[in-house]
């Protein structure tokens, strides 16, 4: 692929990454329009769609504080990954 190819396409892929962005901007404003009609609503009908918006609890470990009072356990359970980020700058 020539350097004019490759500008090209990191053009192409800037634009698209745009319009991607706008996409999930409008349907996070339509979401947050059908959960303020739902208050506290669980569940919702219209048509042939179900909706819900049910409250999730999920337990985490708080890795800074683990750090902080156990630190040989920490080290112990943590493992090193190695991985490729594609950034376009």
């Amino acid at each position: 692929m020539s350097n004019h190819e490759l500008e090209g396409k990191l053009r192409e892929l800037r634009q698209l990454q745009a319009l991607i962005e706008e996409a999930e901007a409008e349907a996070e404003g339509i979401k947050d329009a059908i959960k303020a009609h739902m208050g506290d609503s669980e569940e919702l009908r219209a048509g042939e769609y179900r909706v819900t918006w049910k409250t999730v609890k999920s337990a985490r470990i708080d890795a800074v504080a683990l750090r902080a009072a156990l630190p040989e356990v920490v080290e112990r359970f943590t493992r090193e990954t190695t991985v490729r980020r594609f950034c376009v700058a």
